[in-house]
């Protein structure tokens, strides 16, 4: 918990000088009892008082406390439903999908859990849909129409190579469409880089000459109207490096969940009167999710890919915020106010008896 207004907390110091001023005021009316002529009706009356009648300060003093806390501001973080948000889904369908190391095909078991999570995809969510093998490609622009989110699922062709940081470049772009980012600069850019004398250079910016706006880069994971998930099956084998393209992407505060998909160990495939062997890249994919304040998630199984785009789609649906919860403290400063009075007026003030008539 924080306070916007930590300052405030100070007046908490008082507090015990209220309570030395109680138990002061309690000795005073103690000697004063010594007053009266038998000691024995004193103790008589207040027998049954003892205890119950440093209740109500006790309460009023819980209530100050509370009020203190309020007025200091405390934020804390809480779970509430998300805002309208845009997901963009990159899958990787490069030729090692059809591996059957995960039952029928990892192309067909992950199309199955793909379609799962359109199905229980929150309302406040538009969908868009990227493909990525040898070249990326938009399947489905953001919509929250899911049949035509299903139909593009269906659409999905497998093609050499793996172009995971293209994947990456098309789904960022879809969360930015007004940035204009494009695969062609950023290979373009990281080209530039490598050859760079004085270090890495920017790589989704243009030249000075050619700025128009620039980048204020923000918290990784910060970014509350969209996220990416990216699902690969095997390491990048052609386009720009999808490390770089995080750092693009944490720029802009886009948190990317990632997905293996696929055993651990791997698997061969043949393929074209040759065969290969594939094998899940888990370093890349949890750079991807660390750098950009997401997660990495690995599933070995159709099953088991399901069970984490049901994780996700929980995710989606509430977030955790940062939130001010003053009118909480408020709220429970008044009831025991509230109740100090009650209880003070029921037990020592119920009224004078009417006097015996004559």
């Amino acid at each position: 918990m924080r306070f916007l207004w930590p300052e405030m907390l100070w007046v908490l110091l008082l507090l015990p000088l209220l309570v030395t001023a109680y138990v002061f005021i309690l000795r005073r009316r103690k000697r004063a009892a010594i007053r009266y002529s038998s000691l024995l009706l004193v103790r008589e009356a207040v027998r049954g008082q003892r205890f119950r009648r440093h209740v109500p300060p006790a309460l009023f003093l819980l209530s100050l406390v509370a009020a203190l806390f309020a007025m200091a501001r405390p934020t804390a973080s809480v779970t509430l439903p998300s805002q309208y948000m845009t997901v963009a889904l990159a899958m990787d369908v490069s030729r090692s999908m059809q591996a059957t190391d995960v039952e029928p095909t990892r192309i067909s078991a992950a199309q199955v859990a793909a379609k799962a999570f359109i199905e229980e995809l929150p309302r406040n969510v538009r969908l868009g849909i990227v493909s990525f093998a040898g070249t990326a490609n938009v399947v489905q622009t953001p919509t929250d129409v899911k049949q035509d989110m299903l139909d593009a699922i269906d659409r999905f062709q497998l093609q050499r190579a793996t172009a995971t940081g293209s994947g990456l470049i098309l789904a960022l772009s879809m969360l930015f469409p007004e940035e204009g980012i494009d695969i062609d600069s950023v290979i373009a850019s990281q080209a530039r880089s490598r050859g760079h004398p004085g270090g890495a250079a920017p790589i989704d910016r243009p030249r000075k000459s050619e700025e128009k706006k620039v980048l204020q880069p923000m918290a990784p994971g910060s970014y509350p109207s969209g996220v990416i998930i990216l699902l690969s099956d095997g390491r990048r084998t052609t386009g720009p490096d999808p490390i770089e393209v995080a750092k693009m992407a944490a720029e802009r505060g886009v948190r990317v969940y990632t997905v293996g998909f696929g055993t651990l160990e791997g698997t061969t495939i043949s393929m074209d009167n040759y065969s290969f062997y594939v094998r899940l890249d888990e370093e890349t994919l949890k750079s991807i999710a660390k750098i950009t304040g997401g997660e990495y998630f690995h599933a070995g199984t159709g099953a088991d890919l399901r069970r984490v785009y049901t994780h996700l789609s929980t995710k989606l649906s509430m977030e955790r915020k940062e939130t001010e919860v003053s009118a909480l403290f408020s709220a429970v400063a008044a009831v025991l106010a509230l109740m100090a009075a009650m209880l003070s007026v029921l037990w020592f003030h119920r009224g004078a008896r009417p006097a015996a008539s004559a």
